[in-house]
This record gives structure tokens, sequence and C-alpha cells, in this order.
């Protein structure tokens, strides 16, 4: 694969989602990913104590949900269509 640094919250070793059961931007992103069968970790803001710090820490803001790809590109709030291109993508790479 090439990858040679180690896992990180910026470059994780597979789709990395932070959110919470009380956002609605994130239930969708998770249905999503979940509908897609996708392989991914779900960092649930109101059980990790510092989830909250981490997701801002990558994205620089507080909303969420933040979704990490391995390359290292996130998104914040991304629309169906951001996140369904990005899963395409990824895919085919």
């Amino acid at each position: 694969m090439g990858m040679t640094s180690p896992a990180s919250d910026l470059n994780p070793d597979r789709i990395t989602m932070y959110g919470a059961e009380w956002c609605i931007d994130c239930r969708r992103s998770k249905a999503l990913l979940d509908g897609r069968g996708v392989d991914y970790d779900y960092v649930d803001l109101e059980v990790v104590l510092d989830g909250a710090d981490r997701a801002k820490a990558i994205s620089g803001r507080t909303q969420i949900p933040v979704v990490v790809f391995p390359d290292g590109t996130h998104f914040t709030e991304p629309t169906d269509a951001q996140l369904a291109a990005k899963l395409d993508e990824a895919i085919a790479a």
C-alpha cells in the first residue's frame, strides 16, 4: 500500500465518522454508510470522552458529523451526494 505513516485521527486505517445520536446530519450520514455496507469506525461523541475534541482537531469546527478518510481528506456535515461521490472515488481507487 505504501502507507508508511502510522494510523492517526488524520490518516485512519479506515473511514472514521465522529457523530452523535442526537445529531440529525450524523444519523443521515451513518445511514448512507450503513446502507452501502461501508466498513468504518464510528466515534460516538456521547460515549468517547475526547471524541468531540478529536473531531474539532480534525475539522477546526464544532459541527458534526466529521467523516475522515484514510487518504487524509475529511468532510464536515457532508451532504449525501458529497459523501456518496467520495465513497465511489475511494472504492475506485
